[in-house]
């Protein structure tokens, strides 16, 4: 049996969903869009200047493309933030970029993510995007054992063409997202 990669499954899906969502035309078909990597450093930069930027290396050696710090929108004194200070790093991955990492995620990452047992249905929302919480970025392989000192985690978000939840759910179950066995299904 030949591997499909993900921009084979998005093609096939077409033909998988045209029945249950009366497509008349390939292009209605949901497809990935882009895929977005956040990491929220928080206030670390003031405890080490170097934290931030071992986290822009990791991520781009898990991604292929360096990220963009992202500053904070308002000035909050109780956590000792001024407006425009780094918080956080942002990845957003388009085209071959990001078909090949949603295949390193869906084939490598998540398998290795301990005591996995699936995605959960909730993390598809109303406007067919998906939001994947990652406590640890060791389940990259590009991460090496030894460099381990700062473990941070991360949100991943597919965002895709899909009108609504129930067909996002379709889509992503097409790609190979794992969800878990058994959930109920939420419209």
């Amino acid at each position: 049996m030949k591997h499909l990669t993900v921009k084979e499954k998005e093609k096939e899906s077409f033909e998988k969903m045209k029945s249950i969502f009366h497509y008349k035309n390939s292009m209605a078909a949901p497809k990935a869009v882009k895929v977005i990597l956040n990491v929220g450093t928080g206030t670390a930069i003031k405890k080490d200047k170097n934290k931030n930027d071992a986290i822009v290396e990791r991520l781009a050696k898990i991604t292929g493309q360096k990220g963009a710090f992202r500053g904070a929108k308002q000035s909050i004194a109780s956590f000792k933030v001024r407006q425009g200070d780094p918080i956080g790093v942002v990845v957003t991955l388009r085209g071959k970029r990001m078909y090949t990492f949603l295949e390193k995620l869906i084939n490598v990452a998540l398998p290795r993510t301990k005591d996995f047992r699936g995605i959960n249905t909730s993390t598809v929302d109303s406007l067919g995007n998906i939001t994947i919480g990652i406590k640890e970025h060791t389940i990259f392989p590009e991460t090496a054992d030894e460099d381990i000192k700062d473990v941070f985690g991360l949100a991943i978000t597919v965002v895709s063409t899909a009108k609504d939840k129930k067909e996002g759910m379709a889509f992503f179950e097409l790609l190979g997202i794992p969800f878990k066995k058994g959930e109920e299904r939420k419209k």
